[in-house]
């Protein structure tokens, strides 16, 4: 009849989860810049080589991105015509590193990704 009054153990709470996977991570590191860059400052992302790299790969793809508009947007005509075309090959690049880092795969741009990589340390 003792065993009425004893104790009853409190279960120890869950591990509080880190949030997105790391495949999530380096996916929404490629939106715009702004995630690649919360990604390598906050926690637990930032300790993460795959992360990192899809973080440093985003943001220098967005500056390449940009310069090409600048320097191809201030020539007439053909610039504007060259933009349309290289708009199309960013889009479908932006596509496949987004689904690549979805997968899991380390997926390098030319140069860009050599670039990445060295900065991530990955």
């Amino acid at each position: 009849m003792s065993d009425e009054f004893a104790p009853v153990p409190t279960p120890t709470p869950a591990p509080a989860a880190s949030g997105l996977s790391d495949n999530s991570a380096g996916a929404l590191a490629y939106v715009t810049i702004i995630p690649a860059i919360i990604f390598l400052v906050l926690e637990p992302y930032n300790k993460s080589a795959f992360v990192r790299f899809h973080s440093w790969q985003s943001i220098f793809f967005g500056i390449a991105f940009a310069v090409a508009h600048i320097v191809l947007g201030v020539i007439p005509v053909v610039g504007w015509l060259v933009l349309m075309l290289l708009d199309l090959g960013f889009l479908v690049l932006w596509i496949i590193t987004i689904l690549k880092a979805s997968k899991g795969e380390k997926y390098k741009l030319p140069f860009l990704g050599d670039l990445a990589a060295k900065q991530a340390g990955a």
